[in-house]
């Protein structure tokens, strides 16, 4: 059991097909392990197609199509990883403007590994420190964040990480900053 409490809090998980599947259930897990409630959006409906890293894993099932999503639904948004999901996600208009809502009304935020490109295309991470996939660090750079190669980076309320081996920090600190509730400094 977490040590963080955060009862009844709707926490959106916005994924695709091409997910990391760790990067989806392991956080899943510790949110409802801490008495929060998860909500699987997507720009698809039906399921999904995780992945353990270049291979198939489980299905998902989607609860809500993001076109019909709302952040005034929700205390906090997780973006898991997985290069293809986060691909897809960047492209697509509604996943933008439903993460940047998040940022709009100063909510929690949680990204691993690749999910910070949707960041960027949402047009939330200048000025911002954070961390990712080593790969994305020039893409971040580019758009004005202050990226560093660390486990978790914690920025008024947006939490990020690299990889799946970062899972129990970035799990801890997106339970805190759930927990803490809205941060006037996560701004988009």
């Amino acid at each position: 059991m977490s040590e963080h409490d955060i009862s009844g809090k709707k926490v959106a998980f916005l994924l695709t097909d091409g997910v990391e599947q760790i990067e989806l259930t392991s956080p899943w897990n510790a949110v409802k392990e801490a008495g929060g409630v998860p909500t699987l959006v997507s720009p698809k409906t039906g399921t999904l197609q995780g992945f353990d890293g270049v291979d198939k894993g489980e299905t998902f099932e989607v609860d809500l199509a993001v076109a019909d999503a709302s952040a005034d639904d929700y205390d906090a948004l997780v973006l898991p990883g997985g290069v293809v999901n986060a691909d897809f996600l960047r492209v697509d208009k509604d996943a933008q403007a439903f993460t940047r809502a998040f940022f709009e009304q100063h909510k929690p935020v949680a990204s691993i590994c690749h999910g910070p490109w949707l960041l960027i295309e949402a047009g939330v991470v200048g000025g911002r420190d954070l961390t990712s996939y080593h790969t994305l660090a020039t893409d971040l750079k580019n758009a004005g964040a202050n990226w560093s190669d660390e486990e978790v980076v914690v920025d008024q309320g947006l939490v990020t990480s690299r990889s799946p081996g970062d899972l129990e920090a970035f799990n801890d600190k997106l339970l805190e900053e759930i927990a803490e509730g809205p941060h006037e400094g996560q701004t988009a």
